[in-house]
């Protein structure tokens, strides 16, 4: 471990090995924090943060501060950033509430200067949230989700797999996986096919799911006609099944389509 004499760690604090502490750094009792991770001046790494290996925390980034939440009475909780995630500069990521324990933050994202990832959020791996971006308590991000700059997601919405959120929206309706959302209010404008190519998905798999959402968000169909239709045209397939699947289950219900 290399740390400057001016940062504080706590002796009970779990450091790796090749982890760097930077002048001016806290770090509290019961943290954990992996190999080869890199901590930049004035970071505050607080009780409850478990930080995976490879990271990079940034100056001026809080992790595992308490819930900005009044039901919260100081029970212990968890932060968990997962491995070769990058916290950018003033960043704040909270720990969770009783009502899930935990805050999670998966491998390999990006975390822009002074985005807020809130309690009980979950964020799966592969995730960009640009500056300033702000998750409310309990937003989950599936994987590969990148948000623009300014985005504000409203508490318990959940964002799909690999789609794309315009900076400066306002979300507090669920949106499905594979799409790009922009406009005021947030409205469908199209698959993601380019972060899907760029992720490997083939050719005919993207235009499968170009159709669905066709029938989903253009056509002029109530959303059960279109889930109807969804149903009975296309055959089972892995995306089919995923997209019909998180539409059918969403809680906030979903974002509106071109028309409406």
């Amino acid at each position: 471990m290399q740390y400057s004499p001016l940062s504080v760690v706590h002796p009970n604090a779990k450091i790796g090995n090749n982890v760097t502490i930077s002048p001016f750094v806290t770090i509290d009792d019961d943290v954990e924090v992996g190999d080869n991770t890199w901590i930049g001046p004035n970071a505050v790494i607080m009780s409850g943060a478990r930080v995976g290996k490879n990271c990079q925390i940034f100056p001026g980034a809080v992790l595992s501060a308490a819930p900005q939440d009044l039901k919260f009475n100081g029970e212990p909780t968890i932060l968990t950033v997962g491995d070769n995630t990058i916290i950018r500069e003033c960043a704040t990521l909270n720990r969770g509430t009783h009502a899930t324990g935990k805050t999670t933050v998966g491998s390999n994202c990006l975390i822009m200067a002074y985005a807020h990832v809130a309690h009980d959020c979950i964020v799966g791996d592969f995730c960009v949230m640009a500056n300033n971006a702000t998750l409310a308590g309990h937003v989950e991000l599936e994987q590969a989700v990148i948000i623009g700059g300014m985005v504000a997601i409203q508490q318990f919405t959940k964002i799909g797999a690999y789609s794309m959120l315009g900076g400066g929206t306002l979300h507090n309706k669920d949106v499905p996986p594979y799409i790009r959302v922009a406009r005021h209010p947030a409205s469908y404008i199209g698959v993601n096919s380019i972060g899907l190519r760029r992720r490997g998905f083939a050719e005919d798999d993207i235009r499968q799911i170009q159709d669905i959402y066709h029938l989903l968000f253009v056509a002029k169909m109530t959303r059960a006609e279109a889930i109807a239709a969804i149903s009975e045209q296309f055959a089972d397939s892995q995306y089919k099944n995923i997209i019909l699947d998180f539409v059918n289950n969403s809680k906030q219900g979903i974002l509106k389509g071109l028309t409406a």
